[in-house]
């Protein structure tokens, strides 16, 4: 399997950032780490293994970034403020930074998302708010509502990146028509602690005319790497 490694100094950022790149071809998938996880993560916790025959055969191929959860939305010695606008700086860096990198000046591929955990908060949040950009997303016990993280603060950057708060008065066909073109798919477990939230966003979506898959896995599937790796051999 082809894999290789990438750093540079963003921008966006002001810091050093690091990726990984796996496979040479196929459908390009951007691979959010779990909550302050970072760009191995995915590759260390069984993933990229568990994905190996698509990658190698051509199918698919996941750029796995770094996390900046510590300096944003978990950065409890930050103000709440700070922690959105580091979170928007952070969005910056994806779409101007590692798109491009991705898409190698070619912005009309089919690009997709995923992410396990608060990765898939990332995964579903940027989807969903360029939805011009990101076509498809994929998340496995994913977490949708991080406003608990904001010390009671809110202003309209929390609004507008907290799905469950933003989508329920969303009535902007430019938005919704490209949702409806687009494929989300949310899969969770009957142990998961987040299977209601799951629910509670396919539901929404279902509200506005948005086609959405919805899995809950049975047996002994939970919130951990074991199941998410069984989930992602069955949809990529």
């Amino acid at each position: 399997m082809k894999r290789e490694y990438h750093r540079w100094s963003s921008s966006a950022l002001g810091r050093d950032m690091e990726l990984l790149v796996f496979g040479n071809a196929g459908l390009p998938v951007l691979v959010f780490p779990s909550c302050r996880g970072r760009f191995f993560e995915f590759e260390d916790c069984g993933m990229v293994n568990a994905a190996a025959s698509r990658i190698e055969h051509g199918h698919i191929q996941l750029f796995c970034v770094d996390s900046i959860d510590a300096e944003s939305w978990y950065n409890q010695e930050a103000s709440p403020r700070d922690r959105i606008a580091r979170h928007l700086q952070y969005e910056q860096y994806i779409l101007h930074e590692v798109v491009p990198f991705i898409c190698k000046g070619d912005n009309a591929r089919n690009l997709n998302t995923a992410g396990a955990g608060f990765g898939g908060f990332h995964a579903f949040n940027i989807a969903l708010r360029h939805p011009d950009i990101f076509s498809g997303v994929l998340t496995l016990g994913g977490t949708f509502d991080p406003s608990c993280q904001l010390s009671g603060y809110y202003d309209n950057d929390c609004y507008f990146n907290i799905p469950s708060h933003y989508l329920p008065n969303l009535a902007d066909h430019w938005y919704l028509d490209r949702y409806r073109r687009n494929t989300y798919v949310l899969a969770t477990a009957v142990h998961d602690p987040c299977w209601n939230e799951n629910e509670r966003m396919a539901q929404l979506l279902r509200s506005k005319g948005i086609s959405c898959r919805l899995d809950v896995w049975g047996d002994c599937s939970g919130h951990d790497w074991p199941s998410w790796q069984r989930m992602l051999q069955s949809y990529v």
